[in-house]
């Protein structure tokens, strides 16, 4: 019997430029963190945390699976969705943040997601991206979570 157990991560960024085309995709896999980890078992336990709600990006990098937030924090949102994956991916939850012009204007270097309004709740981190997010730019991040390997 093999093992399907696991959490893994994979982040897309889209920055679009004023007129609304695509200026940069970037896609990469991530860093899970160990807050995530005691997070999932809590919501299978039922013991009352609040879900998933926060999306943020930075200018820093560094932070590990230890981490519980962003090295350098730039913006947080409240999520723009959350679903579940159908079909052969209903072990997937897809969560979406999006920053509007004049919005987290810097060169994104990092990005996580959060149980709450705050920057210390990391679920997720990567810090693998260059994006550079004028004052009349847009992004969308698109984070999927896989549970498992069904």
């Amino acid at each position: 019997m093999k093992d399907k157990t696991g959490i893994k991560g994979h982040i897309k960024l889209v920055l679009r430029g004023p007129d609304g085309k695509i200026k940069q995709v970037y896609e990469h896999s991530n860093t899970i963190t160990e807050l995530l980890d005691a997070h999932v078992a809590d919501q299978m336990s039922d013991s009352g945390d609040s879900g998933i709600g926060f999306m943020a990006v930075g200018t820093s990098s560094g932070q590990t699976s230890a981490s519980t937030g962003l090295a350098t924090a730039n913006d947080i949102n409240a999520l723009t969705s959350t679903t579940q994956g159908s079909s052969g991916a209903d072990n997937d939850v897809v969560y979406v943040g999006d920053w509007a012009a004049g919005d987290a204007t810097a060169t994104i270097t990092e990005a996580g997601i959060f149980l709450a309004n705050n920057n210390t709740t990391l679920m997720t981190y990567d810090d693998s991206m260059s994006i550079v997010k004028g004052a009349s730019d847009t992004l969308q991040i698109t984070w999927t979570l896989t549970f498992g390997a069904s």
